[in-house]
């Protein structure tokens, strides 16, 4: 059983589905939950925020807030819950997240693009599961 769970939210059924699974099956584990703030949203290359973003990453953050917010009540476990928000692209800053902060697994949702789409858009949740230091657990 994971003594700390790492859980990337976007606001999405899939994240809240995984936020579900957590509170049924590891009520005990200690969890964070993870929003990541993708600069490409914005039109800038990831990890960058140039001059003058400052409006735009104000509006990101308060969004983040409010997911993690919703997040939070939806978890129903009995122990420690941390948020956080960071910025950079979404799968290298989860597999960050789960090397950094002595985790032992990550519940992830995933939209379940297929075809053209996820081509264009990547899977952030298959580029975790390979990259991944810890056992990862994907919801669709």
């Amino acid at each position: 059983m994971p003594k700390h769970v790492l859980v990337p939210v976007d606001g999405s059924p899939q994240s809240l589905s995984a936020i579900e699974f957590v509170s049924g099956e590891w009520a005990d584990a200690q969890v964070t939950l993870l929003h990541v703030i993708n600069p490409v949203e914005a039109g800038y290359s990831a990890g960058v925020l140039p001059s003058g973003s400052e409006e735009w990453y104000q509006e990101a953050k308060v969004e983040a807030d409010e997911i993690l917010r919703e997040a939070r009540e939806r978890l129903d476990v009995d122990s420690e819950v941390t948020t956080d928000t960071e910025v950079g692209g979404p799968a290298a800053t989860i597999v960050e997240a789960a090397e950094t902060r002595d985790v032992d697994h990550v519940v992830i949702g995933s939209h379940g693009r297929s075809g053209v789409s996820r081509l264009v858009l990547g899977s952030v949740a298959e580029d975790v599961v390979r990259h991944s230091p810890v056992p990862v657990t994907v919801f669709r």
